[in-house]
Protein backbone atom coordinates (compact mmCIF):
# COMPACT_ATOMS: atom_id res chain seq x y z
CA UNK A 1 0.00 0.00 0.00
CA UNK A 2 1.46 3.36 -1.00
CA UNK A 3 2.67 5.71 1.70
CA UNK A 4 0.00 8.12 3.13
CA UNK A 5 1.24 11.77 2.83
CA UNK A 6 0.61 12.45 6.84
CA UNK A 7 2.56 9.07 7.21
CA UNK A 8 5.37 10.44 5.48
CA UNK A 9 5.33 13.70 7.27
CA UNK A 10 5.11 11.59 10.59
CA UNK A 11 8.15 9.50 9.54
CA UNK A 12 10.12 12.57 8.50
CA UNK A 13 9.39 13.92 12.00
CA UNK A 14 11.21 11.19 13.65
CA UNK A 15 14.24 12.01 11.43
CA UNK A 16 16.75 14.00 10.20
CA UNK A 17 18.98 14.54 7.45
CA UNK A 18 22.16 16.42 7.41
CA UNK A 19 24.51 17.68 4.39
CA UNK A 20 28.16 18.18 5.57
CA UNK A 21 31.50 18.48 3.93
CA UNK A 22 34.41 20.03 4.11
CA UNK A 23 36.89 22.41 3.62
CA UNK A 24 35.00 24.82 1.16
CA UNK A 25 37.80 27.12 -0.06
CA UNK A 26 36.45 29.99 -2.30
CA UNK A 27 39.20 32.40 -2.60
CA UNK A 28 42.31 33.07 -4.61
CA UNK A 29 42.05 31.35 -7.69
CA UNK A 30 38.20 30.34 -7.17
CA UNK A 31 37.68 34.01 -6.87
CA UNK A 32 39.20 35.16 -9.68
CA UNK A 33 36.74 33.11 -12.00
CA UNK A 34 33.66 34.22 -10.12
CA UNK A 35 31.78 37.14 -11.68
CA UNK A 36 32.83 39.79 -9.18
CA UNK A 37 36.68 38.78 -8.63
CA UNK A 38 38.49 40.68 -5.87
CA UNK A 39 42.10 41.85 -5.64
CA UNK A 40 44.74 38.86 -7.02
CA UNK A 41 47.61 40.37 -5.20
CA UNK A 42 49.21 37.07 -3.15
CA UNK A 43 52.15 37.14 -0.80
CA UNK A 44 53.48 33.77 -1.17
CA UNK A 45 56.79 32.70 -1.94
CA UNK A 46 55.85 30.61 -5.16
CA UNK A 47 52.61 32.79 -6.06
CA UNK A 48 51.63 36.78 -6.47
CA UNK A 49 48.50 36.71 -8.13
CA UNK A 50 45.36 34.49 -7.26
CA UNK A 51 45.48 34.20 -11.38
CA UNK A 52 48.39 32.05 -11.39
CA UNK A 53 45.88 29.33 -9.67
CA UNK A 54 43.38 29.61 -12.52
CA UNK A 55 46.56 29.25 -15.12
CA UNK A 56 47.57 25.89 -13.01
CA UNK A 57 44.39 24.43 -13.27
CA UNK A 58 43.92 25.45 -17.33
CA UNK A 59 46.90 23.81 -18.10
CA UNK A 60 45.99 20.50 -16.36
CA UNK A 61 42.72 20.54 -17.20
CA UNK A 62 41.42 23.23 -19.95
CA UNK A 63 39.85 26.29 -20.10
CA UNK A 64 37.27 27.57 -16.94
CA UNK A 65 34.64 30.03 -17.91
CA UNK A 66 35.64 33.67 -17.08
CA UNK A 67 33.28 34.77 -15.26
CA UNK A 68 32.02 31.52 -14.31
CA UNK A 69 28.06 31.53 -12.54
CA UNK A 70 27.97 31.35 -8.82
CA UNK A 71 27.01 28.34 -9.03
CA UNK A 72 29.36 26.57 -11.55
CA UNK A 73 31.47 25.51 -8.97
CA UNK A 74 29.41 23.11 -7.06
CA UNK A 75 28.42 21.54 -10.35
CA UNK A 76 26.87 18.38 -10.36
CA UNK A 77 26.86 18.77 -6.04
CA UNK A 78 24.06 20.77 -7.00
CA UNK A 79 21.96 18.10 -8.47
CA UNK A 80 22.99 15.86 -5.76
CA UNK A 81 21.84 17.90 -2.73
CA UNK A 82 17.97 18.82 -5.02
CA UNK A 83 17.31 15.15 -4.89
CA UNK A 84 18.39 13.88 -1.49
CA UNK A 85 17.35 17.28 0.11
CA UNK A 86 18.76 17.60 3.06
CA UNK A 87 17.52 19.81 5.80
CA UNK A 88 20.30 21.56 6.85
CA UNK A 89 23.19 22.38 5.03
CA UNK A 90 26.64 22.89 7.06
CA UNK A 91 29.93 23.77 5.48
CA UNK A 92 33.50 24.58 7.13
CA UNK A 93 34.03 28.12 4.88
CA UNK A 94 38.16 28.20 4.86
CA UNK A 95 38.11 31.48 3.20
CA UNK A 96 37.80 35.63 4.95
CA UNK A 97 35.10 37.30 2.57
CA UNK A 98 36.49 40.68 2.32
CA UNK A 99 37.92 43.63 0.46
CA UNK A 100 40.94 43.82 3.27
CA UNK A 101 44.60 44.15 2.46
CA UNK A 102 45.98 43.68 5.94
CA UNK A 103 47.26 40.45 5.31
CA UNK A 104 48.79 38.18 7.70
CA UNK A 105 52.76 37.03 7.18
CA UNK A 106 51.77 33.45 7.43
CA UNK A 107 52.99 32.25 4.07
CA UNK A 108 49.70 31.59 2.38
CA UNK A 109 46.62 33.94 2.51
CA UNK A 110 42.66 33.17 1.63
CA UNK A 111 40.25 35.88 0.26
CA UNK A 112 37.00 36.53 -1.33
CA UNK A 113 35.03 38.78 -2.69
CA UNK A 114 32.54 39.95 -0.97
CA UNK A 115 30.27 40.33 -3.70
CA UNK A 116 30.85 37.24 -4.85
CA UNK A 117 28.92 35.93 -1.92
CA UNK A 118 26.07 34.59 -3.50
CA UNK A 119 28.58 31.43 -4.70
CA UNK A 120 27.32 30.01 -1.22
CA UNK A 121 24.08 31.46 -1.43
CA UNK A 122 23.79 29.62 -4.42
CA UNK A 123 23.93 26.02 -3.06
CA UNK A 124 21.83 26.85 -0.11
CA UNK A 125 24.38 26.69 2.71
CA UNK A 126 22.66 27.38 6.11
CA UNK A 127 25.91 27.39 8.11
CA UNK A 128 29.72 28.15 7.97
CA UNK A 129 31.81 27.37 10.42
CA UNK A 130 34.81 29.17 10.51
CA UNK A 131 37.46 28.28 13.49
CA UNK A 132 39.65 27.59 10.63
CA UNK A 133 42.94 28.70 10.29
CA UNK A 134 42.71 30.76 6.80
CA UNK A 135 39.38 32.80 8.11
CA UNK A 136 41.95 35.82 9.66
CA UNK A 137 44.22 35.54 6.59
CA UNK A 138 43.50 39.24 6.02
CA UNK A 139 43.31 40.71 9.75
CA UNK A 140 40.58 40.73 11.90
CA UNK A 141 39.24 44.07 10.04
CA UNK A 142 38.63 40.44 7.38
CA UNK A 143 37.07 38.60 10.09
CA UNK A 144 34.70 41.32 10.79
CA UNK A 145 33.87 41.87 6.98
CA UNK A 146 33.52 38.36 6.86
CA UNK A 147 31.01 38.01 9.09
CA UNK A 148 28.71 41.06 8.33
CA UNK A 149 29.13 39.64 4.59
CA UNK A 150 27.70 36.33 6.06
CA UNK A 151 24.86 37.58 8.32
CA UNK A 152 23.63 40.12 4.99
CA UNK A 153 23.30 36.81 2.94
CA UNK A 154 21.29 35.26 6.01
CA UNK A 155 23.90 32.63 6.63
CA UNK A 156 24.61 31.38 9.52
CA UNK A 157 28.36 30.80 11.70
CA UNK A 158 29.64 29.04 14.11
CA UNK A 159 33.47 29.12 15.47
CA UNK A 160 34.30 33.04 15.36
CA UNK A 161 33.18 36.50 16.48
CA UNK A 162 33.82 39.86 17.10
CA UNK A 163 34.42 38.81 20.57
CA UNK A 164 35.46 35.85 22.79
CA UNK A 165 31.23 35.09 23.75
CA UNK A 166 30.38 35.28 20.13
CA UNK A 167 32.78 32.83 18.37
CA UNK A 168 31.63 30.35 21.16
CA UNK A 169 28.16 31.22 21.02
CA UNK A 170 26.60 28.00 18.80
CA UNK A 171 25.00 28.45 15.84
CA UNK A 172 21.03 27.88 15.83
CA UNK A 173 19.42 26.24 12.91
CA UNK A 174 15.47 25.71 13.44
CA UNK A 175 13.88 23.31 11.04
CA UNK A 176 10.24 24.56 11.39
CA UNK A 177 9.05 23.85 14.60
CA UNK A 178 9.66 20.38 15.01
CA UNK A 179 13.62 20.97 15.25
CA UNK A 180 16.95 22.56 16.76
CA UNK A 181 20.64 22.20 15.55
CA UNK A 182 22.91 23.78 17.13
CA UNK A 183 26.67 24.29 15.69
CA UNK A 184 29.48 24.38 18.13
CA UNK A 185 32.54 25.44 15.92
CA UNK A 186 35.75 24.90 17.26
CA UNK A 187 39.15 25.26 16.62
CA UNK A 188 42.85 23.41 17.21
CA UNK A 189 46.43 24.74 17.26
CA UNK A 190 47.25 21.72 15.76
CA UNK A 191 45.89 22.44 12.30
CA UNK A 192 48.19 25.47 11.95
CA UNK A 193 45.40 28.20 13.64
CA UNK A 194 48.13 30.85 15.03
CA UNK A 195 47.52 31.48 19.20
CA UNK A 196 47.20 34.62 18.68
CA UNK A 197 44.16 34.69 16.61
CA UNK A 198 42.03 33.16 19.47
CA UNK A 199 38.84 35.27 20.26
CA UNK A 200 38.92 37.58 23.56
CA UNK A 201 36.93 39.44 25.18
CA UNK A 202 36.44 42.59 23.47
CA UNK A 203 38.77 41.17 20.31
CA UNK A 204 37.36 39.40 16.81
CA UNK A 205 38.69 36.00 16.53
CA UNK A 206 37.98 31.69 16.44
CA UNK A 207 36.79 29.81 18.92
CA UNK A 208 40.27 28.50 19.84
CA UNK A 209 40.77 24.89 21.94
CA UNK A 210 42.67 24.87 24.79
CA UNK A 211 45.97 23.25 24.74
CA UNK A 212 44.53 20.38 26.79
CA UNK A 213 41.60 19.06 24.98
CA UNK A 214 40.47 17.38 28.07
CA UNK A 215 39.97 20.88 29.51
CA UNK A 216 37.54 21.44 26.73
CA UNK A 217 35.09 18.98 27.25
CA UNK A 218 33.38 20.08 30.84
CA UNK A 219 32.94 23.85 29.38
CA UNK A 220 31.53 22.54 26.13
CA UNK A 221 29.07 20.30 28.35
CA UNK A 222 27.83 23.17 30.28
CA UNK A 223 27.65 25.27 26.75
CA UNK A 224 25.52 22.60 25.36
CA UNK A 225 23.28 21.92 28.82
CA UNK A 226 22.31 25.62 28.46
CA UNK A 227 20.40 25.32 24.73
CA UNK A 228 19.86 21.68 24.22
CA UNK A 229 16.41 21.03 24.77
CA UNK A 230 13.52 18.46 23.96
CA UNK A 231 14.90 16.64 20.62
CA UNK A 232 17.53 19.15 20.06
CA UNK A 233 20.84 17.95 18.41
CA UNK A 234 24.13 19.38 18.60
CA UNK A 235 26.71 19.43 16.76
CA UNK A 236 30.74 19.70 17.06
CA UNK A 237 32.23 21.03 14.08
CA UNK A 238 36.57 20.97 14.54
CA UNK A 239 39.29 21.82 12.39
CA UNK A 240 41.95 20.20 13.64
CA UNK A 241 45.56 18.08 12.74
CA UNK A 242 47.45 18.07 9.63
CA UNK A 243 46.67 18.32 5.92
CA UNK A 244 47.61 14.93 5.40
CA UNK A 245 48.10 10.96 6.25
CA UNK A 246 45.16 8.93 7.66
CA UNK A 247 46.75 8.57 10.88
CA UNK A 248 43.99 9.58 13.54
CA UNK A 249 46.29 10.67 16.70
CA UNK A 250 44.68 9.10 20.40
CA UNK A 251 44.16 12.61 21.68
CA UNK A 252 41.47 13.51 18.56
CA UNK A 253 39.74 9.78 19.41
CA UNK A 254 39.50 10.51 23.21
CA UNK A 255 38.36 13.86 22.36
CA UNK A 256 35.31 12.98 19.72
CA UNK A 257 34.00 10.16 22.24
CA UNK A 258 34.23 12.80 25.58
CA UNK A 259 32.00 15.11 23.57
CA UNK A 260 29.67 12.50 22.62
CA UNK A 261 29.45 10.78 26.45
CA UNK A 262 30.00 13.95 28.50
CA UNK A 263 28.98 16.49 26.68
CA UNK A 264 25.85 15.43 24.87
CA UNK A 265 27.23 15.91 21.23
CA UNK A 266 25.39 13.77 18.61
CA UNK A 267 28.15 14.64 15.69
CA UNK A 268 31.52 15.17 15.71
CA UNK A 269 32.56 16.71 12.01
CA UNK A 270 36.28 16.96 11.67
CA UNK A 271 37.72 18.82 9.14
CA UNK A 272 41.48 19.98 7.69
CA UNK A 273 42.54 17.02 5.98
CA UNK A 274 42.74 17.10 2.83
CA UNK A 275 41.33 14.10 1.75
CA UNK A 276 38.79 11.55 3.77
CA UNK A 277 39.73 10.25 6.64
CA UNK A 278 38.39 7.08 8.44
CA UNK A 279 35.25 7.16 10.25
CA UNK A 280 33.43 6.03 13.60
CA UNK A 281 29.98 5.32 14.76
CA UNK A 282 30.47 5.99 18.75
CA UNK A 283 27.31 4.95 21.17
CA UNK A 284 25.24 5.70 17.93
CA UNK A 285 26.82 9.12 17.22
CA UNK A 286 28.81 9.78 14.12
CA UNK A 287 32.32 11.00 14.11
CA UNK A 288 33.67 12.35 10.77
CA UNK A 289 37.61 12.44 11.67
CA UNK A 290 38.60 14.79 8.38
CA UNK A 291 36.01 15.44 5.26
CA UNK A 292 38.76 16.18 3.47
CA UNK A 293 38.65 19.29 1.14
CA UNK A 294 35.20 20.24 -1.10
CA UNK A 295 36.07 22.85 -3.22
CA UNK A 296 39.47 24.73 -3.48
CA UNK A 297 41.86 26.30 -6.13
CA UNK A 298 44.61 23.46 -5.84
CA UNK A 299 44.11 21.62 -9.46
CA UNK A 300 47.32 21.20 -10.86
CA UNK A 301 49.71 21.33 -7.95
CA UNK A 302 51.64 18.55 -7.85
CA UNK A 303 52.57 16.17 -4.90
CA UNK A 304 50.87 13.93 -2.22
CA UNK A 305 49.23 12.07 -5.35
CA UNK A 306 48.78 8.75 -3.55
CA UNK A 307 45.77 10.05 -1.38
CA UNK A 308 43.64 11.19 -4.82
CA UNK A 309 43.11 14.51 -3.27
CA UNK A 310 40.97 15.80 -6.08
CA UNK A 311 38.43 13.06 -4.78
CA UNK A 312 35.61 14.59 -2.69
CA UNK A 313 32.82 13.44 -0.90
CA UNK A 314 29.46 14.72 0.28
CA UNK A 315 28.21 13.23 3.19
CA UNK A 316 24.27 13.16 4.04
CA UNK A 317 23.73 12.09 7.50
CA UNK A 318 20.31 10.75 8.58
CA UNK A 319 19.86 10.82 12.67
CA UNK A 320 16.70 10.13 14.65
CA UNK A 321 15.16 12.22 17.05
CA UNK A 322 17.85 10.90 19.59
CA UNK A 323 20.57 11.80 17.58
CA UNK A 324 21.85 8.54 17.02
CA UNK A 325 23.12 7.52 13.20
CA UNK A 326 20.23 5.51 11.19
CA UNK A 327 22.15 6.06 7.67
CA UNK A 328 25.19 7.82 5.95
CA UNK A 329 25.39 7.79 2.66
CA UNK A 330 28.14 9.74 1.01
CA UNK A 331 28.23 10.34 -3.06
CA UNK A 332 31.88 10.71 -4.19
CA UNK A 333 32.98 13.94 -6.44
CA UNK A 334 36.19 15.01 -8.52
CA UNK A 335 37.18 18.38 -9.25
CA UNK A 336 37.98 18.92 -12.70
CA UNK A 337 38.28 23.03 -13.74
CA UNK A 338 37.24 24.41 -10.34
CA UNK A 339 34.02 22.47 -10.64
CA UNK A 340 32.08 19.55 -8.93
CA UNK A 341 31.29 16.74 -11.32
CA UNK A 342 30.42 12.84 -10.47
CA UNK A 343 33.43 10.19 -9.97
CA UNK A 344 34.16 7.47 -11.96
CA UNK A 345 32.97 3.97 -10.99
CA UNK A 346 37.09 3.49 -10.30
CA UNK A 347 36.71 6.49 -8.54
CA UNK A 348 34.13 5.65 -6.41
CA UNK A 349 35.29 2.42 -5.93
CA UNK A 350 38.40 3.46 -5.17
CA UNK A 351 37.11 5.75 -2.40
CA UNK A 352 35.01 3.03 -1.05
CA UNK A 353 38.09 0.71 -0.81
CA UNK A 354 39.95 3.58 1.07
CA UNK A 355 37.02 4.58 3.57
CA UNK A 356 36.63 0.32 4.62
CA UNK A 357 40.85 0.09 5.21
CA UNK A 358 40.66 3.31 7.50
CA UNK A 359 37.05 2.62 9.29
CA UNK A 360 38.48 -0.93 10.01
CA UNK A 361 40.00 -0.15 13.41
CA UNK A 362 37.30 1.90 13.98
CA UNK A 363 33.90 -0.56 13.57
CA UNK A 364 33.09 0.24 10.42
CA UNK A 365 33.04 -0.20 6.83
CA UNK A 366 31.93 1.22 3.24
CA UNK A 367 29.48 -0.01 0.42
CA UNK A 368 29.47 0.78 -2.85
CA UNK A 369 26.56 1.04 -4.66
CA UNK A 370 25.51 0.44 -8.53
CA UNK A 371 25.30 4.15 -9.32
CA UNK A 372 28.53 4.52 -7.06
CA UNK A 373 26.93 6.45 -3.88
CA UNK A 374 28.72 4.85 -0.94
CA UNK A 375 27.04 3.70 2.62
CA UNK A 376 28.48 3.34 5.67
CA UNK A 377 28.16 -0.07 7.29
CA UNK A 378 28.85 -0.17 11.34
CA UNK A 379 27.99 -2.38 14.08
CA UNK A 380 25.65 -1.70 17.23
CA UNK A 381 26.60 -1.06 20.44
Amino acid sequence: MRESTRERESARRRKITLFLCGDVMTGRGVDQVLPYPGAPQLHEAYARSAGDYVDLAERASGPIPRPAEFAYIWGDALDELARVDPDLRIINLETAVTRGDAWEPKGINYRMSPDNIACLTAAGVDCCVLANNHVLDWGRGGLRETLDTLERAGVQVAGAGRDLAAAARPARLAIGDRWRVWVFGLGAADSGIPDDWAAAPGTPGVNLLPTQWDDAVASIARAVAAVKRGQDLAIASIHWGGNWGYDIPPAQRRLAHDLIDRAAIDIVHGHSSHHPKGIEVHHGKLILYGCGDFINDYEGIRGHEPFRSELRLMYCATLAADGALTRLTMTPLRARRFRLQRASGEEARWLGARLAREGASLGTTVEVGPDGTLSLRWATD
